[in-house]
């Protein structure tokens, strides 16, 4: 039987766990604190009782057990705290460990993909063991087994065939490619977007101007993802414009709820402090910024959301600048 260990005990990572108990897997989640593992343990119990087919996983506030004798790492943490977890246990991931990224988002201080700060701190693992899933994929949605569909990249075909059928489901049909690189930079920037969209949206500036805004944005997400080494026909596929369709549209995307209550007036901080979840996409505006520094590409609609959230710039700008094409 195969042996999974989910790190991170997040919405996606309980998700992805419960997903595959369903399928008989052994799974182990690991959560920070013991009262979080009491928690997550006590929802699974009374979940259990009314649907008993919803899958078992294991919940443990010892990392190390998690992956020990693990034949596939998951990480579910925050793209921001991903180093800093690796740290904890990459003595104890061994070669033959398939590693799965699920963090949508890029560090903010470097710009570095997930699978970049992988390789960088696990030296035990090579290239081709290193895999990222990603798409269109609400939390809510799948645990309700609601059909969903999703990406699973590798630049070994054997190890994402292989991977691709560890996470297939009757209701969750995983897709393979190898473009790597462009699977995590459209996670990433789809987020960047949904905040602007989340802003036209707190703005009332109605669906013709939400529409542009992502139209236009995700050109800009384009230009930049081609030039850190994507595959153009990446952005049009579920990882890219499928996830970018799910996550601006609205209720269930954290992004959008952020740049909508930044446009109504409440502070990043302010709606940071008060969300039980992370949103990613402030941090990759961030990122963002910070890489545009050395690329020098016209991003004018994600850096207008990146002053619009860090340099009190406005949201009303928004709409000010697309009547001009989004030019200054």
């Amino acid at each position: 039987m195969t042996t999974v260990a989910v790190i991170g005990a997040t919405t996606w990572g309980n998700t992805v766990g419960s997903l595959l108990a369903r399928k008989h897997i052994d799974v182990r989640i690991w959560a920070r604190t013991e009262a979080r593992v009491k928690q997550f343990t006590m929802l699974q119990e009374k979940a259990l009782k009314d649907n008993p087919d919803i899958g078992r996983p294991n919940f443990t506030g010892n990392i190390k057990a998690a992956v020990s004798g693990a034949d596939v790492v998951i990480f579910a943490v925050p793209a921001q705290t991903v180093r800093h977890t690796i740290w904890l246990i990459k003595d104890d991931i061994t070669p033959e460990m398939v590693i799965v990224s699920l963090a949508k988002g890029l560090e903010s201080h470097d710009g570095k993909r997930m699978t970049e700060v992988i390789l960088e701190e696990v030296s035990t693992t090579r290239q081709e063991m290193v895999c990222v899933l990603s798409g269109p994929n609400l939390s809510q949605e799948i645990n309700r087994e609601l059909p969903a569909t999703s990406i699973l990249a590798a630049s070994d075909n054997s190890i994402a065939v292989k991977t691709q059928k560890l996470f297939n489901a009757p209701n969750f049909a995983v897709f393979i490619s190898d473009d790597v690189v462009g699977v995590e930079v459209c996670g990433a920037l789809k987020n960047v977007i949904a905040l602007g969209a989340g802003m036209v949206d707190g703005l009332g500036l109605g669906n013709n101007a939400k529409a542009t805004l992502i139209t236009f944005g995700w050109d800009e997400a384009v230009k930049l993802g081609v030039e850190m080494g994507a595959s153009l026909s990446t952005f049009y596929g579920l990882a890219g414009l499928g996830d970018l369709i799910t996550t601006s549209a609205g209720s269930l995307s954290r992004n959008h709820y952020v740049g909508r209550e930044v446009a109504t007036g409440r502070t990043l901080a302010e709606v940071k402090a008060a969300m039980a979840n992370i949103a990613e996409g402030p941090d990759t505006a961030v990122a963002v910024h910070r890489l545009n520094h050395k690329l020098k590409i016209e991003l004018p609609i994600i850096e207008l959301i990146y002053r619009i959230l860090y340099q009190s710039f406005p949201p009303v700008e928004l709409a000010n600048r697309m009547s001009r094409g989004f030019r200054k």
